[in-house]
């Protein structure tokens, strides 16, 4: 793996000028993206933060082939552009290979994209599907999505008197993916640029599919300060909220594991979305968030144990 310093000389997929709001870390990831592999790579993006704030007609801040689709339908789109170059990659020889990478964030992936990805997934496709989950809609107002955890505070999740935010536990899609018996299935986060470099690399090096879902902060959702989004992902992942991990061939690996795990509290109570749980009244609802981090951390390291 190359090391920083030279990624860094390399043409980026994703030019300086964009319209995403300050301090988002989605840049983090897709300034890599050309950086990590010398393929020639077309991106597609679904509908979301990173299509509206990138493409703003008549400029684009992408520097590579990149195709604006519906919210439910990236992968589906970006599988047809892979069975393209597939075949004219056999009618013609000699044709350098090229990669392809769907980008989409929670919203159009784990709940309306997820037929498609589900689809493009099982097809088999050569196709690197990127999720950046903010754990919400953000482009459409901070809606409640399937990644939204529990008790969060969104538009459409109220904390309140009678409810303390988004009642129920988030979607697990890392595990849904893996379920798909791909080659390769990973999670990341945009505070740790080895860890997701490597794992940007892999997957669009892979001949056959796979996902990779990286925590990305949003700084309006999360209701934090524009310099907070790589400390609070840090935090997610030293509390185990977001383990980093890869099932490589069903075999899994914790990449990394906290020398001492904080408790979810530390994460929780640095963000706005969840400034209501410190009312005593709704104190219950940290012990249960910290019971569901144990238990499922417990889980992923046996998963490795096992390999």
């Amino acid at each position: 793996m190359p090391k920083l310093q030279e990624m860094a000389k390399k043409k980026t997929a994703f030019s300086s000028g964009h319209r995403l709001c300050a301090g988002c870390p989605v840049p983090i990831f897709t300034k890599m993206l050309t950086r990590v592999t010398d393929y020639d790579i077309v991106v597609g993006s679904a509908t979301g933060c990173l299509e509206v704030a990138s493409s703003i007609f008549p400029y684009s801040a992408w520097n590579v082939p990149w195709i604006h689709t519906a919210f439910e339908n990236a992968a589906a789109t970006m599988s047809g552009v892979e069975a393209m170059a597939r075949v004219r990659s056999k009618r013609n020889g000699n044709a350098k290979k090229i990669k392809c990478v769907a980008i989409g964030g929670d919203g159009g992936t784990y709940d309306i994209g997820i037929q498609a990805l589900s689809a493009a997934m099982e097809r088999g496709h050569d196709l690197l599907y990127i999720c950046y989950d903010n754990g919400a809609y953000m482009n459409t107002g901070i809606q409640r999505s399937g990644a939204t955890p529990l008790g969060a505070a969104t538009t459409t999740t109220p904390a309140g008197q009678v409810i303390a935010g988004k009642q129920q536990q988030r979607k697990d899609l890392s595990k849904i993916m893996v379920a798909h018996h791909i080659d390769y299935v990973a999670q990341a986060s945009i505070h740790d640029p080895i860890d997701l470099s490597e794992k940007i690399k892999k997957g669009i090096e892979l001949d056959g599919p796979a996902f990779l879902n990286i925590l990305s902060p949003c700084v309006p959702g999360w209701r934090i300060n524009p310099d907070m989004a790589v400390e609070s992902a840090s935090l997610a992942v030293e509390t185990c909220f977001w383990p980093l991990y890869e099932v490589d061939s069903g075999d899994y690996t914790v990449n990394y594991k906290p020398g001492k795990k904080r408790p979810v509290s530390d994460w929780l109570l640095t963000q706005g979305r969840f400034r209501h749980l410190k009312d005593p009244q709704w104190a219950h609802l940290i012990d249960e968030f910290q019971s569901l981090i144990d238990e499922q951390w417990d889980w992923l390291v046996a998963q490795e144990k096992k390999a």
